[in-house]
Formats: structure tokens, sequence, C-alpha cells
């Protein structure tokens, strides 16, 4: 993976957090972890799914952990961060 699609994917999480009234994590190194786990996951099973979670090979329930998954708002709303930490509370 490249720097380009690291930077790309970064910056669209950013957007997203921002329209959604949260914050992408503010350690780099975290967020940058995540975010090419989540390309990896892309390249070698054809979504970017959560890799913080478990990919069942069900395309429908899939669905739900493809990021932003779609527990990331209560895990948020109840311990600041979502399980990956790549979106955090904003403060």
């Amino acid at each position: 993976m490249e720097e380009k699609e690291i930077q790309e994917l970064k910056e669209k999480s950013k957007e997203y957090a921002d329209s959604a009234g949260i914050s992408l994590n503010s350690n780099d190194k975290i967020a940058d972890t995540i975010i090419k786990g989540l390309l990896r996951n892309k390249e070698t099973k054809g979504e970017i799914y959560c890799p913080c979670r478990i990919v069942t090979g069900n395309r429908e329930k899939d669905k739900e952990i493809a990021c932003p998954c779609v527990f990331h708002r209560g895990e948020i709303e109840l311990q600041g961060f979502c399980h990956c930490r790549l979106f955090v509370k904003k403060c």
C-alpha cells in the first residue's frame, strides 16, 4: 500500500468524524496503524472492514463491520472511543 492511499483514507476518516461530531484519534501512530489495517482488509477481503473485528465471510453480516462499523457510536458513547480506537469522543 502506498503512503498516498493511507493519507487519502485518513483524510476521508477525518471528514467523516467531523461530520459525525466525533474526532479521529489524534495519536498518529494509532490512527495510521488502524488505517493500514483497513487498507490491508480492502486488499485481502475486498472491503475496509475494521481490523479489530472478525470477518465471517457472510457479506450481509460483514457489512456491519465495514468502517465506520455499526458499533462505533455506542462504543464512543460508553467508553469515549470505538473498539479499534480510530474514532474518539470529541473534546
